[in-house]
């Protein structure tokens, strides 16, 4: 028995492959299960702050849009609140705020999109003030574990300048690629995140 099981090999890791999505969010790979799909409403239409637009694609190392992508997102409300009893304040989020969503890519173009509030500074460690920003995880074929991130705004340039996460990353090129970009369409601000998976503009991913 001890010789058998000395020789074994390693099984082989797995990728999330096209099942993730029919687990996920079944409503977009064409399962009408739920009547509203978990995840689809990060903010409640009466939760106050500013209503935005957030729009990327994640691209592969060749620079094509990976197409079975699902981004699940997690932020503070306006106030800077996150809605988690690890937040000594969570007992005073926003009303209708959940905080927490999940959004897949189109499967033709790869793109990804969501609607949300506009989060505010939240604390961080040791008396300091984190930025304005929405921490996103990522999974799709290919990636053997989630991929971790965070969207800052381009708009907040001061609060960006004092954030404890962007000023540990020493190449300040890099940092940008943390920048979603703001512009404005009909009156609603959209800001644009593409992600990059390898390559010279390589996103950068966070250990947590």
């Amino acid at each position: 028995m001890s010789r058998t099981l000395d020789h074994r090999k390693e099984t082989p890791s797995q990728t999330a492959g096209p099942y993730v999505h029919i687990g996920l969010a079944p409503g977009a790979a064409g399962f009408d299960i739920y009547s509203a799909e978990l995840g689809q409403e990060i903010a409640g239409p009466d939760a106050p702050g500013e209503s935005i637009r957030v729009e990327g694609c994640v691209y592969d190392g060749t620079g094509a849009p990976v197409k079975d992508v699902l981004i699940e997102v997690w932020q503070a409300d306006a106030a800077g609140i996150y809605p988690h009893p690890e937040d000594p304040r969570h007992a005073m989020v926003a009303r209708g705020f959940r905080g927490w969503g999940r959004v897949i890519s189109d499967f033709d173009s790869g793109e990804w999109a969501f609607d949300t509030i506009k989060p505010g500074k939240v604390p961080g460690r040791s008396g300091s003030v984190q930025a304005p920003h929405i921490n996103l995880w990522i999974v799709a074929r290919g990636i053997n574990v989630g991929l971790n991130t965070r969207l800052y705004f381009s708009d907040e340039v001061r609060a960006n300048a004092d954030d404890p996460v962007l000023n540990l990353i020493e190449q300040r090129h890099r940092r940008d690629t943390l920048i979603a970009r703001r512009h404005d369409r009909e009156g609603t601000p959209v800001y644009r995140f593409d992600i990059c998976l390898q390559g010279e503009d390589e996103t950068v991913f966070l250990d947590i």
